[in-house]
């Protein structure tokens, strides 16, 4: 039995953050129904074409779970909402800020006829009415929470800032609101009630970035932009090989330094150079060092030095592209994919990362835009003719 199973949760949902906590809750077995604008569908689904014809955002996070469209404006749609909530464990939504508690799907307004509901608000800059902010209403995107975070500010060359590869602001506020639901499930297994949960995308960086705000603490000097190395710990990042290729490596402390010298290098004079005898000189000596190491890589072919480095168990990895990692020896080594149905087929699906081997997670298709609709209005009690009707109104 998967841990969630038996839990039904209803997601107003778009874009990266609230699917990526959603697809997660189904990995463990909930029942997830995603509530879908008729026609068009979460504007995800049209992000691009990369996934045989499928947005691949949209297939990362919505893997498992029932498709309903329904039109939020209309009058009868709140008929459908109520009939959904009346058995549903946890409301999701993402919407823009106040708009879910126009429509009457507050915790607040919905505690009273269904006190076990949790309801989980997304928003970029947080969306509490007594606490509201002067924030709480600017469009958040992951970008410009990214900046307004100080990522940016930390991340990039020493020339120019550069945003993460991937949705990281979207992704920490989906980790966030998914953890926050299962502490909330665990508490109402106590306490029998619901609760609210407003999970900030802006608050969920910034815990994020706590690391180098702490290092920058009270005006000290941020960690300076370092591109790939380590902004801290050096010698840390990467180096380029004799044959052009480059080899990501890593020291933490100075008995590997003295190693790394002897080993590696073959230069065991190096480690008591006082330019660089500890991490701080080594940081602020980078430049004088990087040369020395460069020098000494010319020799080896990056195979080569990841032999010498391994051998030195001094950590290293490959700087890999995404066909590299689709095809990562230690992913198929422990069997970490398999694949999912979709409209477009079959795909390729990594098992989602740390659970017991006691269950399997649910991996089912990726859903068609309103392929739910008619089975799940049939189960709330609406006959062939009335789901006509509601087609025929435009409400689904």
């Amino acid at each position: 039995m998967r841990p969630l199973e038996g839990i039904t949760v209803v997601t107003l949902e778009h874009a990266i953050a609230a699917p990526f906590c959603t697809r997660q809750l189904a990995d463990l077995g909930a029942r997830v129904i995603k509530v879908e604008r008729p026609g068009v569908g979460d504007f995800a689904r049209a992000y691009d074409t990369r996934v045989a014809g499928l947005a691949s955002h949209f297939v990362w996070t919505n893997r498992s779970k029932e498709s309903l469209t329904l039109d939020l404006k209309h009058p009868e749609a709140a008929t459908v909402l109520g009939k959904l909530l009346a058995q549903a464990d946890v409301l999701v939504q993402n919407l823009a800020p106040g708009a879910a508690a126009r429509m009457g799907l507050s915790h607040e307004a919905l505690a009273p006829a269904h006190p076990r509901l949790i309801v989980c608000d997304i928003s970029g800059y947080g969306d509490d009415p007594e606490r509201p902010g002067p924030y709480r209403d600017k469009k958040a995107y992951d970008l410009l929470i990214q900046s307004e975070a100080g990522f940016l500010s930390v991340t990039g060359t020493p020339d120019e800032p550069s945003k993460a590869g991937c949705s990281i602001a979207d992704i920490a506020a989906g980790m966030h609101a998914y953890s926050g639901i299962l502490a909330a499930l665990l508490q109402r297994g106590r306490t029998g009630q619901g609760c609210r949960l407003d999970v900030s995308m802006l608050e969920s960086m910034v815990e994020w970035m706590s690391y180098p705000m702490y290092y920058a603490y009270q005006g000290a000097s941020p960690p300076p932009r370092a591109g790939a190395a380590h902004a801290t710990i050096y010698p840390y990042g990467p180096f380029p090989a004799g044959d052009g290729k480059t080899v990501m490596l890593g020291l933490q402390n100075e008995r590997e330094w003295q190693v790394f010298c002897e080993q590696v290098l073959g230069q065991p004079a190096l480690a008591k150079d006082e330019r660089f005898s500890s991490n701080a000189r080594r940081v602020a000596s980078r430049e004088a060092l990087r040369a020395i190491l460069v020098e000494a890589f010319s020799g080896f072919s990056a195979e080569q030095l990841a032999a010498r480095l391994e051998a030195a168990q001094i950590a290293n990895a490959q700087v890999n592209g995404m066909p590299e990692v689709w095809a990562h020896a230690q992913l198929a080594a422990r069997e970490r994919w398999t694949t999912v149905g979709s409209p477009a087929g079959p795909l390729p699906a990594l098992w989602p990362p740390a659970l017991p081997a006691e269950f399997e997670p649910r991996m089912d298709p990726i859903p068609a835009l309103g392929e739910h609709t008619d089975a799940l209005l049939a189960e709330l009690g609406y006959a062939p003719e009335a789901i006509a009707a509601l087609r025929q109104e435009g409400v689904i």
